[in-house]
């Protein structure tokens, strides 16, 4: 590979890769043998690391601890048959990121740094992501506020890094959800659209109260009133009423889903009816009512097309039909045999490593 940035490679002396049980991976606890690590100072970019994982050194006035400044993706690489590794649309992770990085008063990360250290540290671990459906290597770029005090301002020094765990399925077992009445995910003019890491904070507690009652995952609604559709738990929202596929429109309260805007264009492709549109819970509840709803489900890069079996909103509750050809399950086959290069990738998502 050549590089703009200069990478530096320290390898690990000896591997876990043959001491890792590849058939009972809990999702995001078990990593792999390298890392990368990039700092930001005095306005420039230090020489790209790809060294072992492991701990890295913070003080307690580190400012992300203080101030939040904390960003990240979710990205996927993937194998077929013949070993060949390809990830997915990474220069839609990268533009976003950077996105997120300027709404958090963060330094951008250049091109090279980001796209060039991230093939070379899925290169050299390579043999950490398998074959087959469902199995792939989950990647995971950030970046922290690391410099130290505790003055409420943006810092004056960044970590960018990237860490990398073997998947297997996201969620398991049937989903049913919540709509949410009384907690936001996130409100106009805010940072909702961004991945910053404490949007998932946020909303750690309501989904709580939503397992409390048997629930998986909260629909959340618009903050103004709690009347509209707009993300599910971890994912963006699709759904079906009729034969039409609605979603809500990208804006600054709903992230700019990778797998969202794939699975728009996947439907497209297969001459199904989408509208990104304002989609209102009493339509939904209406649609369920008179038999038009048809499915609901979410979708994101670690649970890729995720069904949703049923759904509460205050007092009612609806159970989606089973469906022997939905909507859900033609999107996830055409979206998962691109992403493992068992079908033509007519729109250049996929990029060889």
């Amino acid at each position: 590979m050549n590089h703009t940035h200069q990478i530096a490679i320290d390898k690990v002396r000896n591997s876990k890769l043959d001491s890792t049980d590849f058939e009972n991976l809990t999702f995001g606890k078990t990593f792999t043998d390298h890392m990368l690590e990039c700092t930001w100072k005095d306005g420039s970019w230090s020489t790209v690391e790809i060294k072992p994982y492991g701990p890295i050194m913070v003080e307690p006035s580190c400012k992300v601890f203080h101030y939040g400044q904390a960003i990240f993706e979710g990205m996927k690489a993937f194998k077929d048959e013949n070993d060949d590794v390809f990830l997915f649309r990474p220069e839609d992770n990268w533009i976003r990121f950077n996105a997120s990085a300027k709404r958090l008063a963060m330094p951008e990360v250049p091109e090279d740094v980001f796209m060039d250290g991230l093939k070379e540290l899925v290169n050299l671990d390579r043999d950490w992501v398998r074959h087959g459906d469902g199995l792939s290597l989950y990647l995971r770029p950030f970046m922290i506020a690391s410099e130290n005090g505790v003055a409420a301002a943006p810092a004056t020094e960044y970590k960018f890094m990237i860490v990398m765990s073997p998947a297997r399925s996201y969620y398991r077992g049937d989903v049913r959800v919540v709509i949410a009445t009384e907690y936001s995910r996130a409100a106009d003019g805010g940072i909702g659209y961004a991945k910053a890491a404490g949007n998932y904070a946020a909303s750690f507690y309501p989904n709580s109260l939503a397992i409390q009652e048997g629930y998986q995952q909260i629909i959340w609604t618009d903050a103004a009133t709690h009347e509209y559709l707009e993300e599910a738990g971890t994912m963006n929202i699709f759904v079906r009423i009729g034969d039409k596929l609605l979603t809500a429109p990208h804006n600054d309260r709903i992230l700019n889903g990778v797998t969202r805007r794939s699975i728009i264009q996947i439907a497209k492709d297969m001459g199904i009816d989408v509208e990104e549109r304002r989609v209102s819970i009493n339509e939904i509840n209406e649609a369920a009512k008179n038999g038009e709803l048809k499915e609901l489900f979410g979708s994101g890069t670690a649970a890729v097309v995720v069904p949703i079996k049923g759904y509460k909103h205050h007092d009612y509750t609806f159970e989606l039909p089973e469906l022997e050809n939905s909507y859900s399950n033609q999107f996830k086959k055409a979206l998962v045999d691109i992403q493992y290069n068992r079908a033509p990738d007519q729109h250049g998502w996929r990029v060889k490593i």
